[in-house]
C-alpha cells in the first residue's frame, strides 16, 4: 500500500492545517525525530500555491520533546519544472535501518559508526515528474536530500536538468543564540570562508556584508538545546551553498554563491544529468555542545572511501617556514634548516611553500633529496589557477587542466613527493567544487596527499577521500602577519571554532606560533601550545621559525615531539563557544587533554575525566600558564581514574595534560 506510512493530523499544530499529510522517522535512540508534511500552502516560499513541503525537528524523550528546527520549507525549482507548490504524495517507504561501521586514517576518532533510520519519500509535480527525497534520523541529528530520478516508463525522456532555485529552509527557534561567520565578498583572495564568528547574535541579526552566512551555523535554543546547520557529500553536480543574510519569518535559506566568485568563472546555479542525487543537508543536534564537537554526522552521510588501499595515506606533522619567513621558499639553505627541525622534533613532513619553483640557493630536487636523507617527506605548494584565479605565486596553471594535472602528479611521484598543498580557489560555483574532486581523484592514482588552502568548508570529502588530509577554511595563524584585528579577535574565536568550524572536518590553522609576528599575540605561550591538540587536521603545519621549538623548556619542547595528529576518539569536557573550551582526544592508551580560555580574566576549571578515561591509575603530566603569558609551569603526578583535578588558566590562557596509564 503506497500511503503506509500516511497519517491525518487530527488538531492543529502550528501553521499546520487540519488535515495535512505527515510522515516521520525517528532515531535509533528515540530521541531525535524528523517529521514532513505537505501542508495547504502555508509555510512555503512567497510565491507558493497549492500544497507544499515542510519539515521540523525535534529533540528530547517522547514525553518531552522540544522543537529545535521548526516547521521549515523544502522544494525545488528547475528551468521548466517546479516542484515547490503543488506537489501530490506518490508513495512512501521506511528503509531498513541504516547500520555501518567505518574507519577513518585520521580526524576525530578512527572508528566511526553510521547508524540511523531512514524514511524515503516521492512526491510527482503537476507535469508528473517525480521528486524523491531521503530523510534520515541519527541519534545526534537528522540529514536530508533531494533525489531526481528518470521520469519512469511512458514518459518523457528527461536527461539533463538546471536549477534555478533550492528552496530549502531552516527555521531557527525564536530566541535562539547563534554563532555564523558572514559570506565574504569576491576578492582577488576571496572568498575562502576566513571571516570571523559572531559571538552568539540573534536570528534578526543582518549579514554585515550583506552576502549572507556562510555554513556552519552553530545555534542554542531558549531550552538550551544545540544544533549545527551545513551541508555534506557536495559532488561535482552542484555548487557550495551558504545561509541567507538574515531570517525572513524566522527561516534562514539556503542561496547560491556570488557571480563574483572565482574571477566571475562559472555559472551559481548547477545544472547535471538525470538521475540527480543531491548534497545532504544536515543538522546535528544535542543537549549539550560536545554532541556537536563529538559528531561525525557529517562524515556518515557521505559516500564510502574510494581508495582501496590507504597505507600510503599518512597523517603527520609538518615544518613550515613561510610564516616566520615568506620568502623563504624560494631559497634551498632555508628549506634545508626545516627539513633538520623536522628532524629534531621527530615531525613527518617538511612544507615547501610557494614559489619554490623559482629557487635560488639550490633547487627543489636538492630538497627533497636532502629530506630523504632524513626520512622526512616533502609537501609542495601549488596555486590552483586557471582562469578562476589572478593570483600570480608560482607554480599555477599546472593543476587545472585534466592532462597538465595528470603530467604534474606524475612527475612528483617520481621525485617522492608525499604531498601537496593546493591554494586560492576563491569559489564555491559548480565548476571549482568540481575541481577539488578532479584533483582528489587524480592524486589519488598517484597517491599524493592533498591540502586544500584558501579553499571551501569541508563537506565530508575526507571520507570518499582519505588522502584528504586538511582543508583551511578558516582565519588561521598566518593573520597575525596581515590583520591587526587578529590578536583581539584570535582568543575567542578559538573557543568558537572547536563547535563550528572544526566540528565539520579538519581544520589547516597552522597553529603553535610563540614568536610575535606584525601583530603581537594576546594569546599566552600555554594557549598556543593547546591548539596542537585543540584543532584537529590530518597534517598539523607548525608555524614558527626554528629557534622558537628548538628553544622551548624542555616540557613543551617534548610533548610537540610526540603530540598525535591522528586520533583514537574525541570526546568533550568543557565549554562554552566565546568563553572557553577542554577537550580531550585519545591516541592508543594515551589521553591527551588541551583548553584555552578566551576571555581577558583568569578561569579555573575543576577537570574530572567521564567514563572515556578507564579505570586504573594514571601518569598525569600538566603543562600551563606560568607567572606571566610567555612562561610554562609544568607538573606531574599520580592520579586515579574517578578524580578530578583543577587547571588554572590565564587571561587568554591555556594548557595541556597527558593521561598515560601508570607504570
Amino acid at each position: 500500500m503506497k500511503t503506509a506510512f500516511f497519517l491525518l493530523a487530527a488538531t492543529t499544530l502550528g501553521c499546520v492545517t487540519v488535515g495535512a499529510q505527515e510522515w516521520s522517522v525517528t532515531s535509533p535512540n528515540s530521541q531525535v525525530k524528523l517529521s514532513v508534511r505537505l501542508n495547504e500552502r502555508e509555510g512555503g516560499p512567497p510565491h507558493s500555491a497549492g500544497p507544499v513541503l515542510t519539515y521540523r525537528v525535534e529533540q528530547g524523550a517522547v514525553e518531552s520533546r522540544v522543537v529545535v528546527v521548526g516547521d521549515s520549507p523544502l522544494g525545488l525549482a528547475l528551468r521548466g519544472q517546479d516542484f515547490v507548490s503543488g506537489l501530490r504524495f506518490d508513495s512512501a517507504q521506511l528503509v531498513k535501518p541504516l547500520e555501518e561501521a567505518y574507519e577513518m586514517p585520521h580526524g576525530k576518532r578512527r572508528q566511526c559508526r553510521n547508524r540511523a533510520n531512514q524514511l524515503t519519500l516521492v512526491f510527482r509535480n503537476a507535469a508528473g515528474r517525480p521528486l524523491e527525497l531521503d530523510f534520515r534520523a541519527y541519534d545526534d541529528g537528522v540529514a536530508f536530500r533531494y533525489r531526481l530520478p528518470q521520469a519512469g516508463a511512458g514518459s518523457r525522456e528527461w536527461t539533463a536538468a538546471e536549477m534555478e532555485r533550492e528552496w530549502t529552509g531552516f527555521a531557527v527557534p525564536p530566541g535562539a543564540k547563534l554563532w555564523m561567520a558572514p559570506s565574504d565578498k569576491a576578492t582577488t583572495y576571496s572568498p575562502a570562508y576566513e571571516t570571523y564568528y559572531e559571538n552568539g547574535i540573534s536570528s534578526d541579526t543582518p549579514a554585515p556584508l550583506g552576502l549572507g552566512w556562510s555554513f556552519p551555523a552553530l545555534f542554542q535554543t531558549p531550552e538550551g538545546c544545540w544544533g549545527l546547520i551545513t551541508e555534506a557529500a557536495v559532488g561535482t553536480n552542484y555548487c557550495g551553498m551558504r545561509l541567507s543574510s538574515r531570517a525572513t519569518n524566522g527561516v534562514y535559506w539556503v542561496e547560491w554563491p556570488d557571480p563574483a566568485e572565482g574571477n566571475g568563472t562559472g555559472t551559481i546555479r548547477p545544472v547535471s544529468s538525470i538521475p540527480w542525487e543531491m548534497p545532504w543537508r544536515v543538522i546535528v543536534l544535542g543537549s549539550s555542545p560536545g554532541t556537536i564537537v563529538e559528531s561525525t554526522l557529517v562524515q556518515d552521510v557521505c559516500p564510502p572511501s574510494r581508495l582501496k588501499d590507504t597505507s600510503w595515506v599518512r597523517p603527520g606533522r609538518v615544518a613550515w617556514s613561510w610564516w616566520s619567513d615568506n620568502p623563504s621558499p624560494q631559497d634551498g639553505a632555508k628549506q634545508k634548516r626545516f627539513v633538520d627541525l623536522a628532524a629534531e622534533m621527530g615531525w613527518e613532513y617538511v612544507l615547501v611553500d610557494a614559489n619554490w619553483d623559482i629557487m635560488d640557493n639550490g633547487n627543489v630536487h636538492e630538497v627533497i633529496r636532502y629530506a630523504k636523507t632524513k626520512g622526512i617527506g616533502v609537501l609542495l605548494w601549488y596555486n590552483s589557477g586557471g582562469p578562476h584565479n589572478v593570483v600570480t605565486e608560482k607554480p599555477r596553471d599546472t593543476l587545472t587542466y585534466a592532462p597538465v594535472r595528470r603530467h604534474e602528479l606524475e612527475l612528483l611521484k617520481k621525485w617522492g613527493v608525499k604531498g601537496i598543498k593546493v591554494d586560492f580557489f576563491q569559489s564555491d560555483k559548480q565548476n571549482v567544487i568540481g575541481l577539488y574532486h578532479d584533483i582528489l581523484r587524480e592524486a589519488a592514482a598517484y597517491q599524493i596527499m592533498v591540502n586544500f588552502h584558501g579553499c571551501t568548508l569541508p563537506r565530508g570529502w575526507e571520507r570518499t577521500w582519505p588522502h584528504l588530509m586538511a582543508m583551511e577554511a578558516v582565519r588561521g595563524e598566518e593573520c597575525y602577519i596581515f590583520d591587526s584585528r587578529y590578536p583581539e579577535m584570535a582568543p575567542g574565536q578559538n573557543t568558537i571554532t572547536p563547535f563550528t568550524r572544526n566540528a565539520v572536518g579538519p581544520m589547516d590553522y597552522t597553529p603553535t606560533a610563540f614568536s610575535n609576528h606584525n601583530h603581537p599575540h594576546r594569546t599566552t605561550a600555554a594557549h598556543e601550545l593547546a591548539l596542537a591538540v585543540l584543532f584537529e587536521s590530518g597534517w598539523v603545519h607548525f608555524a614558527d621559525k626554528v629557534e622558537a621549538y628548538l628553544g622551548l623548556p624542555a616540557e613543551p619542547r617534548d610533548f610537540l615531539k610526540r603530540v598525535p595528529v591522528a586520533w583514537d576518539d574525541t570526546r568533550f569536557v568543557a565549554g562554552y563557544p566565546g568563553q572557553f573550551v577542554i577537550l580531550a582526544r585519545r591516541k592508543g592508551d594515551t589521553w591527551y587533554v588541551a583548553g584555552v580560555n578566551g576571555q581577558g580574566h583568569a578561569r579555573e576549571e575543576p577537570i574530572k575525566p567521564g567514563a572515556w578515561l578507564g579505570a586504573g591509575a594514571y601518569e598525569l603530566a600538566r603543562i600551563g600558564d606560568g607567572e606571566d603569558a610567555r612562561s610554562f609551569d609544568s607538573k606531574t603526578q599520580r592520579f586515579e581514574a574517578g578524580q578530578s583535578f583543577a587547571v588554572k588558566m590565564l587571561p587568554y590562557g591555556g594548557f595541556v595534560a597527558t593521561l598515560k596509564p601508570a607504570k
